[in-house]
């Protein structure tokens, strides 16, 4: 603006002026400069802005972390109740401390105590950290409220003042041109000394605000500095409670399980196995006892009288059948109070199951007499049980002992088991045959002479067996002679069929 010429005292407009000083970008070299004190207000109300933003995702973080905290405590509840109830089979386990036992109750004890840590978390951050924030979040609203009600006031007297000092300026180039242009001739209102006069005035408070705005402005902006270290200081606090809390409930629940690991570690390896040899002792077996033996054992009725056999021993054994083939053929036989007649492949109990291979029902059976340690036997074999035996045809088996001596304690054994009440109280000679007993009158007298009695260990002493007399010697002649028919035939012994008196004949096998 072109300076104009002092003003006489007493005159209008001869008081001096205010002067105005550069406030930021502000020219004292225009009336109205471009820089608006506005966007200083504005920018700084923006800054508050962008830190309530800022204390607003804090708040967020720490409301999302006590919504974790919440849920850990709910999730850790869940774990606990996995090891809630009892140990199965738990009486196997010592219920005293320092055992598998003790060491779940340690490790209930401490889940529990994770999951109230996550609890007191979630509850102190909602309780102590968030209020900081909250109270950071209104003291950020009520700097916002002060600046819109303070400077950003000041700004606003600023801009009406500056549109009235430019409305006149812009007055006084009008009229101006129109003196230049008229000659002089103007409206007393627009007189152009008027209208300078009218700027001076107008530029005087236009200033005037300006000052006082950028006062306001640069007190604004001073407080600026100390309010964001406030901020600052505040959200700092904020984070360090927020450690506080968190951090703490992490170290707890890091000691929880440090707990949990060194009370599993100090178990002994031993602990668990020892105590329970000593609560069930009676049932575990103890390695310095000695073996147990078939001798020393019993059970009920081992000693009946039904499973003593009458006779057992080893007898060679060819069925009629198969005889010519196969031969005899030694096997382990035993007659037993059942009157069974059983064979075996041996005597042994032990290497394997001792399944009878053969065994013939006595009294269903023809015994044939004895002759050169020979005797015969036919009947039906009842080892395949009731079906199998029903299907079965009768076999002639004849049996051979070691010695005639044999042959007849065999011999009387199985005929008083096969109930051969009506045999003679004299046992057929060692010349008889099964075979060569068929359709024989009665037999012949001789004088005959008795031995003692032969004794067998198990057999019913209710007879004798006659010793082999001369008459075998007359057999042997009589065979020897190549006759069909020995001069004694004592007859085929048949269970429980009775031979005809006096007819003398048998029924041949």
């Amino acid at each position: 603006m072109s300076a104009y010429p002092p003003e006489k005292a007493g005159q209008p407009g001869s008081q001096a002026l205010p002067t105005r000083t550069t406030a930021g970008t502000l020219s004292d070299d225009e009336a109205v400069p471009d820089a608006n004190p506005s966007d200083t207000a504005g920018i700084l109300q923006e800054r508050l802005q962008a830190w309530k933003h800022a204390v607003g995702y804090m708040e967020n973080y720490f409301n999302a972390t006590e919504k974790v905290e919440k849920a850990h405590a709910k999730e850790y509840e869940k774990v606990l109740k996995s090891i809630s109830e009892p140990l199965k089979e738990g009486h196997h386990f010592d219920q005293s401390l320092g055992g598998i036992a003790g060491m779940f109750e340690n490790m209930r004890s401490n889940t529990q105590g994770i999951a109230n840590s996550h609890l007191e978390t979630a509850r102190n951050i909602s309780g102590s950290v968030l209020p900081i924030l909250s109270r950071l979040h209104a003291e950020i609203k009520n700097k916002s409220k002060e600046l819109t009600h303070g400077a950003a006031k000041g700004a606003k007297n600023v801009t009406t003042a500056r549109n009235e000092t430019q409305k006149y300026i812009e007055a006084l180039g009008q009229y101006t041109a129109t003196f230049d242009s008229s000659g002089g001739k103007i409206e007393p209102p627009n007189d152009p000394y008027l209208l300078h006069r009218g700027i001076q005035y107008r530029l005087h408070n236009q200033v005037l605000e300006e000052n006082n705005s950028r006062q306001d402005l640069i007190a604004v902006q001073d407080n600026f500095q100390s309010f964001e270290a406030h901020v600052v200081q505040t959200i700092q606090q904020s984070m360090s409670a927020f450690l506080q809390y968190v951090g703490g409930q992490a170290e707890r629940q890091k000691a929880m399980y440090t707990d949990m690991t060194s009370t599993t570690q100090r178990i002994p390896q031993e602990f668990e196995w020892m105590n329970f040899l000593h609560r069930n002792g009676n049932l575990i077996i103890d390695p310095a006892s000695p073996k147990r033996s078939m001798s020393s054992i019993t059970y009920p009725n081992q000693d009946h009288q039904s499973i003593k056999p009458l006779i057992a021993g080893t007898l060679e054994r060819k069925s009629r059948a198969l005889g010519g083939i196969t031969g005899y053929r030694t096997g382990y036989y035993a007659v037993t109070p059942s009157k069974y007649l059983h064979q075996f492949e041996d005597d042994d109990n032990f290497r394997k199951d001792p399944s009878a291979e053969l065994s013939l029902y006595l009294p269903d059976c023809t015994i044939g007499a004895v002759s050169d340690c020979r005797f015969n036997v036919k009947g039906k074999d009842a080892s395949k049980g009731k079906v199998g035996t029903a299907f079965q045809m009768n076999h002639e088996f004849s049996f051979k002992a070691n010695t005639e001596e044999d042959a007849f304690k065999w011999w009387k054994a199985i005929s008083e088991a096969a109930g051969a009440f009506n045999v003679t109280s004299e046992p057929p000679s060692a010349a008889n045959s099964p075979v060569s007993s068929r359709n024989v009158s009665g037999p012949p007298a001789y004088a005959e002479k008795h031995a003692p009695a032969v004794q067998t260990q198990g057999l019913p002493q209710s007879q004798g067996l006659a010793s082999v007399g001369p008459q075998s010697a007359l057999d042997r002649e009589a065979r020897s002679a190549g006759s069909g028919v020995a001069p004694q035939t004592a007859g085929l012994i048949k269970s429980p069929m009775t031979t005809a008196a006096g007819t003398g004949k048998r029924t041949a096998l």
